[in-house]
């Protein structure tokens, strides 16, 4: 199975731990960059340290939760070779891997029951980039 980075804020921390007990029971290794509770957190600190696991190859992919996921998604995207997708529902999160080669879901936990969350995350991690006309146009996101 895939090695994953995964972060949260404090919205986002109860989704974070299930899923990250539910992706290890799948087989997955998890490096979990925080929280580790429901204090409040400020998302960058956490959404950064997993944009850069990916980005540097220490992760296949990642996994980001906050309220809206609105934060983490334009934190991760800052990184050169990230392309996280804001996913609210699996439709979304078949389209972010096989349009756009998404490498990084933000799932908005406020949002989105458990149920969905997890649905979204297995559709993200079992989906595959289509390549073709769309690799083109991957091609063109980064500056």
């Amino acid at each position: 199975m895939a090695i994953l980075a995964i972060g949260s804020d404090h919205a986002g921390y109860e989704f974070k731990e299930k899923l990250r007990h539910w992706l290890e029971s799948q087989g997955h290794q998890v490096n979990d960059f925080g929280t580790h509770s429901l204090d409040s957190v400020d998302y960058p600190d956490f959404a950064h340290p997993v944009a850069s696991a990916v980005e540097e190859g220490n992760a296949v992919f990642g996994l980001l939760l906050c309220g809206s996921a609105n934060g983490v998604a334009i934190t991760a995207n800052k990184h050169q070779g990230i392309r996280a997708a804001l996913c609210w529902t699996p439709e979304i999160a078949s389209l972010a891997r096989q349009h756009n080669n998404a490498n990084i879901v933000c799932i908005p936990a406020r949002f989105v029951t458990y149920a969905e969350a997890e649905n979204i995350l297995s559709t993200f991690l079992n989906t595959d980039f289509e390549g073709g006309r769309h690799e083109r146009r991957v091609e063109k996101i980064s500056c």
